[in-house]
């Protein structure tokens, strides 16, 4: 345990890869996905393939960790001995975890806890919460660290692609993606996060071909002329196309601190379906 006691709680659509929530001891709490006859915990006893392969028959629903769970999760960090708890969220603007956490940890006695709304989604928001596990580690105090994962907020953006707007759409996560985009046309949409935490088109190719190469695009020049980043590539049911994305960009980008990958997670898979890419950049 750190010196100042600090905990690391995360929702599961923070898509932190399994090993580094291991390697920091972080609690996740999972998000729901709820199908007619049964409720799943996202990523607990449900994957994102078989959210796939039954999307044909039935496009679930997703709900946010019922309050119970949350405060038995507070209830579980301050048996381990923790005093302060950050928890990291996906965006506000996607989903009602953030305020469920924030309300919940305001009335909550026996922790100092302070929710952070990343105004992102996936490992977009995730890297916040690696990030912070590192400030930790090399001895950041409390304070320093609120005010700097705040202020980090802003330097991490996820691109995405998506085969279809389908599964946004019915999901009623269509934000400011125009839904209509382009499907006779075959205009592919790159999507971000905008400030607020909304989805919306950042740029569009013709092609997935050219939708892939423009989201690399993006991020090397998110990247910028920074000397240190963080760097994923994620995939729904899409590891070889992930792969070749991989063997494309990181040559591009050498500065690169921490990298990960790997599947997205189910409930973020309900929303975005098959086929999904996302490349994201966070600058240290």
């Amino acid at each position: 345990m750190n010196s100042e006691k600090i905990a690391i709680l995360v929702d599961s659509c923070v898509d932190v890869p399994s090993q580094l929530v291991k390697k920091y001891n972080m609690y996740v709490i999972p998000l729901k996905i709820i199908y007619k006859d049964k409720e799943y915990s996202d990523g607990v006893d449900i994957t994102a393939q078989e959210v796939y392969e039954r999307l044909d028959i039935e496009i679930p629903t997703t709900s946010l960790p019922g309050g119970g769970e949350i405060n038995a999760m507070f209830d579980r960090i301050k048996a381990d001995g923790y005093e302060k708890v950050l928890a990291v969220t996906i965006s506000s603007g996607l989903s009602g975890t953030y305020n469920s956490i924030r309300l919940l940890g305001s009335q909550y006695e026996g922790l100092d806890i302070f929710v952070l709304d990343t105004k992102n989604i996936g490992i977009g928001s995730g890297f916040n919460a690696i990030q912070a596990a590192e400030y930790i580690k090399e001895g950041m105090n409390w304070d320093t660290l609120i005010k700097t994962v705040s202020e980090n907020v802003s330097k991490c953006k996820i691109f995405f692609y998506v085969d279809t707007l389908e599964y946004l759409k019915k999901g009623g996560r269509i934000g400011l993606v125009a839904s209509a985009l382009g499907s006779a046309l075959n205009l592919k949409p790159i999507i971000s996060c905008n400030e607020d935490g909304i989805y919306y088109t950042v740029s569009k190719a013709l092609g997935r071909k050219r939708a892939f190469k423009k989201a690399m695009d993006l991020a090397v020049n998110f990247a910028g002329n920074s000397k240190k980043y963080n760097i994923a590539i994620v995939h729904g049911g899409a590891e070889k196309r992930a792969n070749q994305i991989k063997e494309t960009l990181m040559p591009l980008l050498p500065y690169c601190n921490i990298y990960t990958d790997g599947q997205i997670s189910p409930a973020l898979g309900v929303h975005t379906g098959p086929g999904t890419i996302g490349i994201a950049v966070q600058i240290i």
